[in-house]
C-alpha cells in the first residue's frame, strides 16, 4: 500500500481556556483589597473604564465639569471673602487680598501643595519610628563621636520588636572598634527607654525590664535562666532551682506576666487592614434570613460608551482598533464583576440555608458541610465554590466569619444518628477545659468519655489533635498552672 500526503477536514469540539475566562476565574478568588487594586490598574490602562462613583480617567466631558473647580476660581472666591471680611477698610483688603490671592494661585489651589484638595494628613505629625526614637536618645547619651557612631551601628541592627539581631563581632571587625568598647556602648544603649531595647534574647529583654524596676534578684535570674521550664509549667522544678517557696514563685510569675516581651512594637507604624465582609446576614421579617451583598465591598465599573463613540469617529485605523479592544475588555470586566457578585451571593445563601441552626443557637449546632454539598445544591462545580469560599467573609448575628469556617469535617455519632461538625467538637472540648478546676483536670481519655456520652464517637488521639490545634496544654501542664493560679487567688 502506497503512502501519500492528503488534506482532510475534521470537525471537533473542545474546551478552551480563553483569556477572558481566566480573568473571570481569577476575579472570583480575589479578596476585596486585591480586587480594588486590580480594578485600579485596569482603569489606569483602559480609558473607557470608570468607577460608578465617578472616579476614573479624565474625558472631555469630565474636564469641562471639573473646570470651575480650579485655583483661579478659588482665588476669586478668596477675593470676595476678603471684601466681606473688611467691608469698612478697603485699603486693608487691598494690602492683604492680592498677596493671598497670588499665593493661592501660585500654590495651585490649596495654599500648601501644587494642586489637589486640602489634605489634613499632609500637615499632621508623623508617628515616631523605633529608629528615630533610639537616635534621639543616642544624641543625648553619647558625647564622643566614636561611641555615637558605634551606637548608630547597633541601632541599625534592631528588628521591629526592639531586639538586637546584628553580630557584635562582625560590627567590631567592620568598624575597627575594640569589642570591649562596643560592649560598653551596648550596655548604655540597653538603658534606653522603653526598657528592654537592644536585648539579644527574650531572657535578656525581661532581665533589662526587671533591672529597671530594681527587681532583678538571684531568684529572678534563676527563673529567667529556665524559661523553658516556665513554658512547660514545671513549677516544682522552678521552685527548686530558684530556691523559693510556692508563694514567692507565684509572685515572681505575676511580675513576669506584667513585662513586655516585644518593647519595640510600640513604635510600629504598620496599619492593619480591616476585614470588610463581602456578605451580610440579618434576620428577616418572615422569620428567615436576609442575605445581601455588602455594597462597600462590591466595586462597580462603568463603560463610557459616549467617549468611545466621540473618539472613534475621529480616530485612525490603529486608534480605532485600540479603542475597540478597550471596549471589549471593559464590557467583559463589567460582566465578570457582575457574575462574581451573583456567584458569591448564591454560595452564601446556600451556606446560610444549611447552617440555619448555627445562626440560631451557636457553634455547637454547626453542621458538617462539604464543598461538594453546596456545589450540588446550586448547580456549580466544586472548584468554583472553593474559589468563592477563599478569603471571603460573612457578617452574621453571631459575628464575622470566613466562608471556609462553615465547611468542616464530619465526626460520626455514637448512636448512629446525625454526624457532628469537627468545629462544634472543638468548641465542646474548649468549654470542657475552661470549666475545669485545679482538683478536677480532665485528661484526654476523660474528655473522650464525656463526648461519647454526648453522642460523639471520637478517639482519644482525635481529642489530643484538636486540643493541640487550639494551643491547649496537656492535663499535667494545666493542673500545674491551675494550682499556681489558685494560689494567686488565695
Amino acid at each position: 500500500m502506497a503512502l501519500s500526503p492528503s488534506l482532510n477536514l475534521r470537525q471537533s469540539q473542545s474546551l478552551v481556556m480563553t483569556p477572558q475566562l481566566l480573568q473571570s476565574i481569577r476575579l472570583l478568588q480575589l479578596t476585596h483589597v486585591e480586587l480594588e487594586q486590580f480594578i485600579a490598574g485596569e482603569i489606569e490602562r483602559n480609558p473607557l473604564l470608570a468607577r460608578e462613583d465617578g472616579e476614573g480617567p479624565a474625558t472631555p466631558a469630565r474636564e469641562e465639569a471639573a473646570a470651575p473647580n480650579t485655583s483661579e476660581a478659588m482665588a476669586d472666591r478668596l477675593d470676595s471673602s476678603l471684601e466681606n471680611l473688611f467691608p469698612d477698610d478697603p485699603g486693608r483688603h487691598e494690602s492683604i487680598g492680592p498677596d493671598l490671592s497670588a499665593q493661592w494661585r501660585s500654590a495651585g489651589g490649596n495654599g500648601l501643595t501644587g494642586g489637589g484638595d486640602w489634605n489634613l494628613e499632609a500637615i499632621a505629625a508623623e508617628p515616631v519610628t523605633l529608629r528615630a526614637h533610639v537616635r534621639e536618645q543616642i544624641a543625648f547619651c553619647f558625647e564622643a563621636p566614636a561611641e555615637r557612631l558605634l551606637a548608630l551601628e547597633l541601632a541599625e541592627g534592631l528588628d521591629e520588636a526592639g531586639y538586637l539581631t546584628a553580630d557584635m563581632e562582625e560590627i567590631a571587625v567592620r568598624t575597627g572598634a575594640e569589642l570591649a568598647l562596643l560592649e560598653r556602648v551596648l550596655s548604655t544603649c540597653q538603658t534606653f527607654d522603653p526598657a528592654g531595647l537592644f536585648a539579644r534574647s527574650l531572657a535578656e529583654c525581661l532581665a533589662l525590664q526587671l533591672k529597671a524596676r530594681d527587681r532583678l534578684d538571684p531568684a529572678m535570674e534563676g527563673l529567667l535562666a529556665n524559661l523553658d521550664l516556665l513554658a512547660k509549667r514545671d513549677f516544682q522544678a522552678l521552685k527548686r532551682l530558684c530556691r523559693v517557696d510556692e508563694e514567692d514563685l507565684i509572685e515572681m510569675l505575676g511580675e513576669i506576666r506584667a513585662l513586655d516581651p516585644k518593647p519595640g512594637t510600640a513604635f510600629s507604624t504598620a496599619a492593619a487592614d480591616p476585614v470588610v465582609p463581602d456578605v451580610t446576614v440579618r434576620s428577616a421579617a418572615d422569620g428567615g434570613w436576609a442575605v445581601e451583598l455588602n455594597q462597600e465591598a462590591l466595586p462597580r465599573v462603568l463603560v463610557d460608551q459616549t467617549y468611545f463613540a466621540t473618539v472613534s469617529a475621529r480616530a485612525g485605523k490603529e486608534d480605532k482598533a485600540f479603542l475597540t479592544d478597550c471596549l471589549q475588555s471593559a464590557n467583559w470586566l463589567a460582566r465578570s464583576l457582575d457574575q462574581r457578585a451573583r456567584t458569591i451571593l448564591k454560595v452564601a445563601s446556600e451556606i446560610v440555608r444549611q447552617q440555619d441552626a448555627f445562626l440560631l443557637h451557636g457553634v455547637r449546632h454547626l453542621r458538617p458541610l462539604k464543598l461538594r454539598d453546596v456545589a450540588e445544591a446550586i448547580g456549580m462545580h466544586e472548584s468554583t465554590v472553593s474559589r468563592v469560599a477563599a478569603n471571603k467573609y460573612m457578617m452574621t448575628p453571631r459575628g464575622l466569619f470566613e466562608l471556609r469556617y462553615f465547611f468542616t469535617a464530619a465526626l460520626a455519632a455514637a448512636d448512629g444518628g446525625e454526624a457532628h461538625s469537627a468545629e462544634a467538637v472543638r468548641e465542646r472540648i474548649r468549654r470542657l477545659v475552661e470549666a475545669e478546676d485545679a482538683k478536677n483536670v480532665l485528661s484526654d481519655d476523660a474528655i473522650m468519655d464525656i463526648l461519647r456520652e454526648d453522642g460523639i464517637d471520637v478517639a482519644r488521639r482525635t481529642v489530643a489533635k484538636y486540643r493541640e490545634g487550639m494551643n491547649i496544654p496537656s492535663s499535667v501542664q494545666r493542673r500545674r498552672e491551675k494550682k499556681a493560679l489558685a494560689g494567686v487567688g488565695a
